[in-house]
C-alpha cells in the first residue's frame, strides 16, 4: 500500500475551533508551518476562514489579507529547506485559490466542491492543481441544522461520481482528485460514523481519501469528550481508518499521528514512514 501522509493545518482565522486565532500573524503562521513539518507533515494545509459549524463567510479581501503574506513566506522557506512538503490552500473563492497558488500553493482544499464559487472550475483548469472534493450539505453556517440523508454512504458516493463528472467535463485530470467525504459537514453522529465504518467503499470511486477527523466535536457525540480530551480516541480512528485505505490525514497534532503512522508501518510489515 502507499505510505499514508500527514496534512497539517495552519489556521489563519480569529475563531478557529482548535486554537483560536494564535497563528493569525504571518509569522507566527509561518513559524508553526515549519515546525508541522519537522514533525512529519508532508502537507500543509493554509486557510482564512473558518469552517467549524456555525461559522459566517468572510469576504475575499479578508481572506485573502489572511492566507497570501503565509503562504508567499512559507513557499519561499519550504523551497530552501523542504521542497518534497506541499502547500494546499483551504479556501472556497476561486482569487483566492488562484494568488495562492500563483504564490506557491499546489493543492486546494474546497469545502464547497466548487458550488459556492463556480469561477474556481477556471483556476482548477488554468492551474491543474491537486484538488480535494469534500462531501458538504449546506454551508458552514447551517450545515449542521437538521442534515437528512435516506443512506448517507449512497449519497455520499453519487455526490462524488456527480461533482467529479463536472470536474472532469470542466478540464481538471481525474488524477487530481482527492476525496474528502465531510466528517461533520453537515452529518450528525450516525451519519460520520456509518462513513467511517464503511469508508474503505469509497475507494471503488478510484481516487485517494483524505479525512479530517482531528478533535472534531463527534468525539463528544459519542464519548462525551472536550475538545482537549478527545486526541488519544483521534490517534486510535487514524490507525483505523489507515487500514480501511484513507491516504492522507488532515490533522492538527502532526507529531502524534506521525507517530501512529510510524507505529502502523512497523506492525503491518510495511517499515518507516
Amino acid at each position: 500500500m502507499n505510505h499514508p501522509l500527514i496534512m497539517g493545518v495552519i489556521n489563519c482565522t480569529p475563531d478557529s475551533f482548535y486554537d483560536g486565532g494564535r497563528h493569525r500573524h504571518p509569522d507566527e503562521a509561518v513559524r508553526r508551518g515549519l515546525e508541522l513539518v519537522s514533525e512529519g507533515a508532508l502537507i500543509l494545509d493554509v486557510g482564512g476562514e473558518s469552517t467549524r459549524p456555525g461559522a459566517l463567510p468572510v469576504t475575499r479581501e479578508e481572506e485573502l489579507e489572511r492566507v497570501l503574506p503565509v503562504m508567499q513566506r512559507l513557499s519561499a522557506a519550504l523551497e530552501q529547506s523542504h521542497p518534497e512538503v506541499v502547500l494546499s490552500v483551504d479556501t472556497t473563492k476561486a482569487e483566492v485559490a488562484a494568488m495562492a497558488l500563483a504564490a506557491g500553493a499546489a493543492v486546494v482544499n474546497d469545502i464547497s466542491a466548487c458550488r459556492f464559487d463556480p469561477g474556481l472550475l477556471d483556476v482548477l483548469r488554468q492551474y491543474q492543481p491537486g484538488y480535494v472534493l469534500m462531501h458538504a450539505l449546506g454551508t458552514p453556517a447551517t450545515m449542521q441544522s437538521n442534515p437528512y440523508y435516506e443512506n448517507v454512504l449512497d449519497e455520499v458516493r453519487r455526490f462524488f461520481e456527480q461533482r467529479m463528472n463536472v470536474l472532469v467535463q470542466s478540464g481538471l485530470s481525474e488524477d487530481a482528485i482527492i476525496l474528502d467525504p465531510g466528517i461533520g459537514f453537515g452529518k450528525l453522529l450516525e451519519h460520520n460514523l456509518r462513513l467511517l465504518r464503511n469508508i474503505d467503499d469509497l475507494l471503488q470511486l478510484g481516487r485517494p481519501l483524505l479525512v479530517g477527523i482531528s478533535n472534531k466535536s463527534f468525539w463528544k457525540g459519542l464519548l462525551g469528550l472536550e475538545l482537549e480530551e478527545r486526541g488519544s480516541v483521534t490517534q486510535v480512528a487514524t490507525a483505523l481508518l489507515t487500514v480501511k485505505g484513507v491516504r492522507v490525514h488532515r490533522v492538527h497534532d502532526v507529531l502524534e499521528t506521525q507517530r501512529t503512522l510510524r507505529v502502523f508501518q512497523e506492525l503491518s510489515g510495511g517499515g518507516s514512514c
